[in-house]
């Protein structure tokens, strides 16, 4: 299957399943509203995808959530088959993401530094 229809399909899956948490489907009561799905890279024989959830709740919280979408993984395999009409689903993988909070501490930490602005020189034949 080709990288782009591979691309498309993961961005589908991360969107009905953001439907299914934000409209409260699921419930496993570890899955929280606050959940967000950073993204979903399927596997190019549609056998496995990874979804990668992350939140800005603490990291306990959000491993919780993790495994509660673990829990429900053939219910949003299901549903999603039936709208998404593949002949072959592939089996969902949910994994705790920190790479949006590292993003934000990485440029809470630039934004900390003191670097002052270098200026050009003045040319001093005018």
């Amino acid at each position: 299957m080709g990288e782009y229809r591979l691309d498309r399909l993961g961005e589908q899956i991360r969107d009905e399943i953001s439907a299914l948490i934000l409209g409260g489907k699921i419930k496993d009561p570890r899955v929280s509203t606050f959940l967000t799905i950073h993204r979903v890279e399927v596997s190019g024989d549609l056998g496995h995808a990874k979804v990668y959830i992350s939140s800005f709740l603490s990291p306990a919280d959000t491993k919780k959530g993790v495994k509660g979408l673990d829990s429900a993984a053939g219910f949003i395999q299901t549903i999603l088959s039936k709208k998404l009409r593949l002949r072959q689903f592939p089996h969902l993988h949910f994994i705790f993401d920190e790479s949006i909070k590292e993003g934000f501490d990485m440029v809470r930490k630039i934004s900390e530094l003191d670097i002052k602005p270098e200026t050009e020189p003045e040319d001093s034949d005018e």
